[in-house]
């Protein structure tokens, strides 16, 4: 039995999916029991920032896959390898590689980190670029015309679809040979965020087109939906060029033996969610 935290997530959803496909028997940690989950997957309610709610959920469980950040990690895993728990995989970020701990983003990654790799638990630790997923983000933009302005327009990123992230995480799952290995994960092209505007008007036959969001109005519109802190990380990473992620890594077709999905897979994977050719600001309100 597999227990994949968020479930529901970007990440997590792609990897319940995988699981299933190969017959694996897979338990999803949700937070409310009429979470949607596909056929097959079990549900168990809990929640990561309390570990005493796991009791059941870890039941029977050989392995896990774990998300970063939250506030008692070590009292997780060590309620995990009680339990029986064999193997973790941690899904990490890119933003580890730094050593600045005054940032808050490098810092509540470097943390969970350590909780694995004293766990007592064979660990497996993920550092995923930016997700491709990310453009998810400007479906309010997307809907309401042809015009996408975004931030930190000169930085290229080889951004990576959550699938192969996945991908990796079910073979460390599943595999030998994974114990102790800190993967850090691309896609197979870098791009900048012009680039990955143009590739998905093409995909949705429209004209999109962007435009680059000065650092003054990426500040203030940041500033309304996350943490000063974070803000502050991302000027770090994006601006002050605290953080590469513009190389692309061979990393997810040594460890899966299969090439990562380029953007143009992922905007064809995600047509739907976006409003297409043809559709008018009002239809799609």
């Amino acid at each position: 039995m597999i227990l994949v935290s968020g479930a529901t997530g970007n990440v997590g959803s792609e990897l319940v999916g995988q699981l299933l496909a190969a017959g694996v028997p897979v338990r999803a940690l949700v937070r409310s029991a009429d979470a949607e989950l596909p056929a097959g997957a079990q549900a168990a309610v809990g929640d990561l920032n309390e570990p005493a709610s796991l009791s059941s959920a870890l039941e029977g469980v050989e392995g896990m896959f774990l998300l970063s950040g939250y506030r008692d990690m070590p009292a997780v895993l060590e309620r995990s390898r009680a339990a029986g728990v064999e193997r973790a995989v941690l899904l990490s970020g890119g933003s580890a590689v730094a050593s600045d701990l005054d940032n808050a983003l490098s810092r509540y990654m470097l943390a969970s980190e350590e909780a694995v790799r004293r766990s007592g638990l064979a660990w497996t630790i993920l550092r995923p670029y930016a997700f491709m997923s990310n453009a998810l983000r400007w479906l309010p933009q997307v809907r309401a015309g042809d015009v996408i302005k975004l931030p930190f327009a000169p930085v290229a990123n080889a951004v990576i679809d959550p699938y192969d992230i996945a991908r990796v995480a079910a073979t460390a799952l599943l595999k030998d040979g994974h114990h102790g290995q800190t993967y850090r994960l691309s896609g197979p092209e870098s791009l900048l965020p012009a680039d990955q505007v143009r590739v998905l008007g093409a995909v949705l036959g429209r004209d999109l087109r962007f435009e680059a969001q000065s650092d003054e109005e990426a500040r203030a519109e940041m500033s309304v939906s996350m943490p000063a802190e974070y803000v502050a990380a991302f000027f770090s990473f994006y601006v002050d060029g605290t953080l590469d992620e513009s190389e692309v890594l061979p990393t997810v077709e040594t460890v899966t033996g299969e090439r990562p999905r380029v953007f143009e897979q992922w905007a064809r994977h995600h047509r739907d969610a976006f409003p297409s050719a043809g559709a008018t600001a009002a239809t799609m309100a």
